[in-house]
């Protein structure tokens, strides 16, 4: 019994099919999960800056362009929108989520309102420096406060005044940090649920690739008969594979079949021809032996051995022809093709038979002319083997009948019949085989072998009806154009 081997080395990598179908699945879902997740907080922080931009620059505008100074500023109750934005509670520790702050021209924190300036308007102040660079700049800028976040602009007033205005956005960020981390959350639990459908699935779908593994390796353990079973629900490519493989398993199988029944068959010939040539040889030697001896006395005594032995060695060299013939046959060698024409060859068969036994009642239904792209030789052997049994196997009073005929496929059927005892259907059913000779009768056993042979040779067949007593038929059928 042999058995799959199996390779027992250090193994790296994933070699699994499923698991690197489930691998490259995920990795794809997380390229996605992290490509709309930066997408999607981009947008949120984008949308989100820009309303504070778009708040700050509104201020500074409003300012910017009022031609007013901070002493009008600080005299002017109608400006509430300036004191809303200024903490009353000046000396408070905690970061305000709005800066408004005035500096000089040096960049050094003013009083706005009889308010001296609080320490983050000193740290804003402080972290700006130059006033002047934000005014070069329509767009808000990110500065770091006390370590937080903001987003600050600068207009300057009528008396030579910076006003610096600046918006936290630590809301923002810490905005933008929780939706991260509930991307990443619901991310991974996708990233699990899509990893264990896709084992669950692939596992389903891979199930014909083990049947093709378990059919693969009953084959190989000595079950030529196994086949992959059909899916319940099956996929065209793995289908198109499971119909292929059977169909190379189904080719393999007849192979090894057909070997092993030419195997036997040829046993069988080296034995029956082993003893077929053993009679005639034994016979010789036995008359030699006589001959030797001096046991032969007689002249009569010698005619007749010298009879028998030339008889013996005659017979000798028909059954080696006639294996030779079968050799050259089973080695399919290229035909002498012409155009024969078939009720010529059946009407000179039926006269030589006619000579050999005149007693013998033939008749011939072979009229004009019937075509056939033939070896001529083979033919003749073909007529000369079926007439030839006609005569070993039957008494010389059955009549016999030839005919040749064009089927409507146009192949030509030849046809030889005689009214003799006919077979038995297990002697029927060997009638092909080599050296079988139904009863133990005379002959070699080979001549409808090489009917036979003759016959694929062509690419035609032959087929025997007969019954005890009903006679025997042999037909053979060639096709219109032979196949090699």
């Amino acid at each position: 019994m042999r058995l799959p081997i199996r390779n027992r080395g250090p193994r790296r990598g994933i070699h699994s099919l499923r698991g690197a179908l489930t691998l490259a699945n995920v990795v794809l879902l997380a390229l996605g999960i992290v490509a709309a997740t930066a997408v999607s907080v981009m947008g949120m922080r984008y949308y989100l800056l820009d309303q504070i931009d778009t708040e700050l620059t509104r201020t500074r505008d409003s300012l910017g362009g009022s031609e007013l100074t901070l002493r009008q500023i600080d005299s002017l109750s109608v400006l509430s929108f300036f004191r809303d934005r200024v903490d009353p509670d000046w000396n408070r520790e905690d970061d305000p989520d709005s800066i408004f702050a005035a500096v000089d021209g040096r960049g050094k924190p003013v009083g706005v309102l009889g308010f001296a300036p609080t320490q983050a308007q000193r740290d804003l102040a402080e972290t700006v420096g130059d006033a002047r660079t934000l005014l070069k700049d329509p767009e808000p800028h990110d500065v770091t406060v006390r370590g937080a976040a903001y987003r600050v602009t600068a207009t300057r007033l009528a008396d030579g005044t910076y006003i610096l205005i600046a918006t936290s956005t630590e809301a923002v960020h810490e905005g933008v940090a929780k939706a991260v981390k509930f991307d990443l959350a619901i991310g991974t639990l996708l990233l699990l649920l899509l990893a264990c459908l896709t084992m669950f699935s692939v596992r389903r779908r891979m199930r014909p690739l083990e049947d093709m593994v378990e059919t693969s390796s009953a084959i190989a353990e000595g079950d030529l008969t196994r086949r992959v079973p059909s899916s319940r629900d099956p996929i065209l490519e793995v289908e198109q594979l499971r119909l292929a493989l059977n169909s190379m398993l189904q080719q393999v199988e007849s192979a090894y079949r057909t070997r092993e029944r030419s195997a036997a068959q040829l046993r069988r010939f080296v034995a029956d021809a082993s003893h077929e040539l053993r009679t005639p040889l034994a016979a010789i030697r036995g008359y030699l032996q006589l001959y030797d001896r001096g046991m032969l006395r007689e002249p009569t005594e010698r005619k007749r051995a010298w009879d028998r032995m030339i008889a013996e060695s005659d017979r000798m060299g028909r059954l080696v022809d006639e294996l030779l013939v079968l050799a050259r046959l089973d080695q399919r060698p290229e035909l002498r093709l012409r155009n024969v024409d078939v009720c010529r060859l059946v009407r000179d068969a039926a006269e030589d038979l006619r000579v050999q036994q005149p007693e013998r009642a033939v008749s011939v239904e072979a009229e004009g002319s019937v075509l056939v792209r033939a070896d001529e030789a083979g033919l003749r052997q073909v007529l000369g083997n079926l007439l030839g049994n006609v005569r070993t196997h039957t008494p010389a009073e059955v009549p016999v009948r030839l005919g040749v005929g064009r089927g409507d496929d146009g192949a030509v059927r030849l046809c030889v019949a005689d009214e003799g005892p006919g077979l038995a259907p297990e002697d029927a059913a060997r009638v092909f085989d080599r050296f079988f000779r139904a009863g133990g009768g005379a002959g070699s056993g080979l001549g409808l072998a090489i009917v036979q042979g003759v016959a694929r040779a062509h690419g035609g067949e032959v087929e025997v009806d007969t019954a005890p007593d009903k006679g025997l038929t042999v037909t053979v059928t060639l096709p219109p154009h032979p196949t090699p």
